[in-house]
């Protein structure tokens, strides 16, 4: 079994110290991890589990390849001809087919990918529970009509092709959703991105970035024991607002009362 001594994707970039962190590195990852996807879905294979804690560094120099791991719920899948019918998911990157009980199939890794590079632009996943539950009604709701926002705190030095891309990715009908074929080949990757500095590291300090493990961690492992449609039998945390919705509820406190960013917290999960 090869050693990957370079650790995970978000620890790589949370340990970086000083270094600025750029829009041109999120999509040299991004390309990585579509290029590792792409050759499953060559194989009409769906990895079905695609998350951060998935992704590997090979070492830790700036070289490093970014190596996709977990194959446990892989499995052959081509909506023609194999669809998929269990429902296997980590919550704060499953695609709405899923949670919609459909036949699904490959489709449904563009739509992680779609979340892993939201994160990787902004901190925060576009999806999430904001009172500390493992998944709310709620959140199943946006999730299943696609519905998020580019928050103007976290985005204003995004580009535009940047968001157009993710809305490409986390396009709810998975028959219109961009393949992964379509990524690698996205100009966007191969072009001249923008090495405008993106700040996401307060999102991913030790002491944040663990404790959103923590809830990722009791959400999926809440999921596998419940039904997929009853909430009532899921485990749910205390119920307190959960640390990523803290986190952003902070950050548009020091941005200023008066700036028009997003919707309320209070929203998301009603």
């Amino acid at each position: 079994m090869e050693c990957m001594e370079g650790g995970e994707l978000f620890n790589r970039i949370r340990d970086r110290q000083d270094k600025p962190y750029t829009e041109r590195e999120a999509a040299h990852v991004i390309l990585m991890i579509a290029k590792a996807v792409a050759h499953l879905h060559r194989m009409d294979m769906a990895h079905r589990d695609l998350k951060p804690e998935n992704l590997l560094f090979t070492d830790t120099s700036d070289s490093a390849i970014l190596k996709l791991t977990d194959f446990g719920f892989a499995k052959e899948g081509n909506n023609e001809q194999r669809p998929l019918n269990t429902p296997c998911y980590t919550p704060y990157y499953v695609a709405p087919e899923i949670l919609s009980n459909d036949k699904y199939d490959k489709a449904c890794d563009v739509w992680s990918m779609g979340v892993i590079m939201y994160i990787l632009l902004c901190g925060y996943p576009p999806f999430f529970s904001t009172h500390g539950g493992a998944i709310s009604a709620g959140m199943k709701t946006k999730i299943k009509a696609g519905e998020y926002q580019f928050p103007k705190a976290e985005w204003k030095n995004v580009s535009q092709e940047a968001k157009s891309i993710i809305q490409k990715m986390l396009t709810v009908d998975p028959a219109a959703r961009v393949t992964i074929d379509w990524i690698v080949r996205c100009s966007w990757f191969t072009g001249t991105v923008p090495e405008t500095p993106i700040d996401i590291r307060p999102m991913l300090d030790a002491e944040n970035y663990e404790q959103m493990r923590v809830e990722i961690a009791a959400a999926n492992h809440a999921q596998r024991r419940a039904d997929a449609d009853d909430d009532e039998n899921i485990n749910h945390l205390a119920p307190e607002m959960s640390r990523i919705a803290k986190l952003r509820a902070a950050k548009r406190h020091r941005q200023g009362a008066n700036e028009n960013v997003s919707a309320p917290l209070s929203q998301i999960d009603e």
